[in-house]
């Protein structure tokens, strides 16, 4: 019995999921989305960090400044959380908040000297949970897997 099969079977041995259940991509990809958000979480707060900080870190990083609209944008964090995720970083000393010359009712967002630092860090925690959620592909495997769902989810941003 595959290690899958054996997740969906209960203590009796009886399955506990109908065949056409356990055989969906969308309802497989739904489990994994659980399994690998809780990793994931449960990971990168061993370290004092969350997912959405990485995410606005590796947004300043690789683009740029840029206000919390623009950051939300980048990121798909909504706008009404990204205040608090900045206000996070901030008190971290992870990135710095300046009046946007153009429009003082504004802030642009920059990553700090702290937050380069840390970024770093945070790639090698994620790399290694990484490791740990695609331990039974191997290494073309998992540059296969990233690229089909990349594709998936491409076709499905573009038609929605």
């Amino acid at each position: 019995m595959t290690r899958a099969g054996a997740a969906d079977m209960p203590d009796d041995g009886a399955p506990k999921t109908p065949d056409r259940l356990r055989r969906r991509a969308s309802r497989l990809l739904s489990q994994l989305t659980v399994r690998s958000d809780r990793l994931i979480n449960e990971g990168l707060a061993q370290v004092d960090a969350r997912k959405w900080h990485y995410a606005v870190l590796a947004s300043l990083q690789e683009y740029g400044p840029g206000s919390q609209a623009t950051l939300s944008r980048r990121t798909g964090i909504y706008r009404s959380d990204m205040v608090g995720v900045l206000n996070e970083l901030a008190e971290r000393d992870l990135v710095e908040r300046v009046p946007d010359p153009d429009d003082r009712r504004r802030n642009i967002i920059t990553i700090s000297a702290r937050g380069r630092r840390r970024l770093p860090r945070l790639d090698k925690v994620l790399d290694d949970l990484h490791d740990e959620l695609l331990a039974p592909l191997s290494p073309a495997e998992r540059d296969q897997f990233v690229q089909l769902l990349t594709r998936l989810l491409e076709h499905h941003t573009r038609t929605s």
